[in-house]
């Protein structure tokens, strides 16, 4: 039987509301309960469930490695809120803003310890490995944070050096819900590995089109206000894109916007958007997400197992790459 993506959604969803975080100190564990309970797209778990269903019917045994990828997931959400000061997620206070900034670091580290606990409880044959490619993953997401925060203070980020800093903060851990997933359902090691490929290439191309929209989305369909990078001055795609088409004075107009702390925050989004439009680097990064996702098909290709089993893994990528437009 193959699961729709909605129906391993919401019995994923089911497994992680019943999962008991009621520990002492209870203000420890409620920032927990409040950040699973907030809601979600939930895809990392749906991707891990889906490659499950590829190869198996008996998605259910993978139920317990889908919540330590997810609620490792939150966790980083949670840090990341944090060091962005940000005030909302998912509609609603973030934790620091809700209770304090060591409450928000002191559940977060739990939230991790949380999620290796899951996964050391998977009963399976390929428990080490799904937990060594979960460890592995969990170190580089770190790296890939550095190296974001390391960004904000240079002006001379490249192109690389982006792609490189998503796909660790980003990318790989797509790639390797795929791979758990793939391996827990039985899957040739080979597969397993085109399945973590396939999920490195969408997760590029996930995190290019994340960036596009902020930018360029609609607010009604993207599900946020956009302009966030821009204010923030994120070294995003586009941003990197445009100062290396731009000639001297368009430096000193993205310059100039990075520096500026008015009250119209409006105008600053504009003025850079503006800058973007002269230089075309939406049309640039909408080819590469184009790229990157048309390759990713290609790998998914590649996969041993019958093409109608691929199908809903398919469909459901699709639909994340037509969000917000």
């Amino acid at each position: 039987m193959l699961f729709s993506a909605d129906e391993v959604r919401v019995r994923f969803e089911a497994f992680l509301q019943s999962l008991d975080y009621s520990h002492e100190p209870d203000t420890l564990y409620e920032p927990v309960r409040y950040t699973l309970s907030s809601g979600g797209k939930r895809i990392r778990p749906v991707l891990l469930l889906l490659a499950t269903n590829i190869f198996s019917e008996e998605i259910d045994k993978s139920f317990t490695a889908a919540a330590g990828m997810e609620i490792f997931h939150n966790f980083t959400l949670l840090h990341d809120d944090l060091m962005d000061n940000a005030d909302m997620r998912r509609g609603m206070p973030t934790v620091h803003k809700r209770w304090s900034r060591n409450t928000a670091i002191l559940s977060g580290d739990v939230m991790s310890m949380i999620a290796c606990r899951y996964l050391s409880d998977i009963e399976d044959d390929c428990r080490k490995q799904v937990m060594d490619l979960a460890l592995d993953t969990y170190i580089a997401i770190c790296d890939g944070q550095q190296y974001d925060m390391d960004f904000e203070d240079r002006n001379d980020v490249t192109s690389d050096e982006y792609i490189e800093m998503i796909r660790l903060k980003t990318s790989i851990l797509l790639a390797a819900c795929l791979k758990a997933g793939a391996l827990l359902g039985g899957a040739p090691e080979s597969d397993a590995s085109l399945l973590y490929r396939f999920g490195e290439k969408v997760g590029l191309a996930f995190q290019l089109q994340d960036d596009l929209l902020d930018v360029y989305g609609d607010p009604a369909v993207f599900g946020k206000k956009t302009g966030g990078d821009i204010l923030c001055n994120k070294k995003t795609y586009l941003y990197i894109s445009a100062r290396a088409r731009a000639d001297a004075a368009m430096h000193e107009e993205l310059d100039r916007w990075a520096r500026y702390d008015g009250s119209d925050p409006q105008s600053k989004i504009d003025g850079v958007k503006a800058v973007y439009d002269a230089l075309r680097v939406r049309e640039q990064s909408e080819s590469l997400i184009g790229e990157l996702f048309a390759e990713s098909m290609v790998i998914l290709d590649e996969v041993s197992a019958p093409a109608d089993r691929k199908t809903v893994l398919r469909e459901y990528v699709n639909s994340l790459m037509n969000r917000g437009k």
